[in-house]
């Protein structure tokens, strides 16, 4: 989709014991998210901070699961992870771009983490 503020989803449901959120959109794509993906890129305060300088590189989510999808207005969800995460609000558009990018995103998350130390299975962040 060029516009990824009229991507719009048409459904939205949790899939494989609760590991992926799976979003198809009205173009017809289909976004599967994992969990730990989402966890570790969480719009809220408590990660990506006030300003770039305060954002957190999240450490131990591999095996973190959704416990709740939850409607935010008509932009957004709320999701609730099983360690108890539940601020981030994520728009349909910063589910789209985290799609989009995902290859380098994820591959900036792991060297984020290997740069401070962490470990997707030890819980921590920097």
């Amino acid at each position: 989709m060029n516009d990824d503020a009229a991507a719009w989803p048409t459904e939205i449901r949790l899939k494989s014991g609760r590991q992926v959120l799976v979003v198809t959109w009205n173009d017809g794509a289909e976004s599967a998210l994992d969990a730990e993906y989402l966890r570790v890129q969480s719009p809220s305060a408590e990660v990506k901070g006030h300003t770039p300088a305060d954002r957190k590189t999240v450490g131990g989510k591999r095996s973190v699961t959704l416990t709740g999808v939850e409607p935010v207005g008509n932009y957004a969800v709320r999701l609730t992870f099983d360690d108890g995460h539940s601020t981030g609000i994520y728009t349909y558009r910063y589910l789209k771009s985290l799609d989009a990018d995902r290859e380098r995103i994820w591959a900036d998350y792991l060297g984020e983490l290997e740069a401070k130390g962490l470990s997707r299975d030890r819980p921590g962040q920097a």
